[in-house]
């Protein structure tokens, strides 16, 4: 649990810091095996003059349509990232299931409207961006507004995907008794490795 707390809070520096970069939505990734199941480690770096956003972690494989994984010599590669925030479209190499590229971010016109819709305003590109990143869903959002929780902005939803806090996980405290959990609570809580 303890790694847990700390790749999340790394996750929450990076997406603090990827409000630097407005105007600009494309970078780097790496990509290398994981030792999860089904996973790779993936990592996202954006730079300009001024600041530096960086994220690693693991995710998914089938989160990359049209990577090719299975080719171990090296090989070009175009693969697609979609979120319902937007959508990555990257391009680079691979090599013995390690590689590297460019990445260029394209936001979903209708994500803010329907996050709107749900309760969830004052997302502009840069918590667009970050929550591409994070994969904060429509159908979590609505998950997470259904479980009637004191506190729950955009920006806690955004830590609580972060913070991978789940219905199971609410469910769960209130059932060992913390009814009234608000939501820095609840995010302290996971990050402190309650489970």
């Amino acid at each position: 649990m303890k790694k847990l707390a700390a790749a999340a809070a790394i996750a929450l520096c990076a997406w603090t810091s990827a409000a630097a970069f407005a105007d600009d939505m494309k970078g780097n990734w790496t990509i290398s095996p994981s030792q999860e199941a089904g996973q790779v480690q993936f990592g996202m770096y954006i730079r300009n003059d001024d600041n530096n956003m960086q994220t690693t972690s693991d995710w998914p494989v089938s989160a990359f349509q049209g990577l090719d994984l299975a080719t171990r010599e090296r090989h070009d590669v175009k693969f697609v990232i979609a979120r319902d925030a937007g959508r990555f479209d990257c391009d680079g190499y691979l090599d013995q299931g390690e590689g590297a590229g460019f990445f260029r971010f394209s936001p979903d016109a209708k994500f803010v409207g329907d996050m709107r819709a749900l309760g969830f305003d004052g997302i502009d590109e840069n918590t667009q961006f970050a929550m591409a990143v994070h994969d904060v869903t429509l159908a979590y959002a609505r998950k997470m507004k259904g479980m009637n929780l004191n506190g729950l902005t955009t920006d806690k939803l955004l830590a609580f995907r972060i913070f991978d806090i789940s219905q199971e996980f609410i469910r769960e405290m209130k059932s060992r008794g913390l009814e009234d959990l608000d939501t820095d609570e609840l995010v302290a809580l996971r990050v402190h490795g309650l489970d």
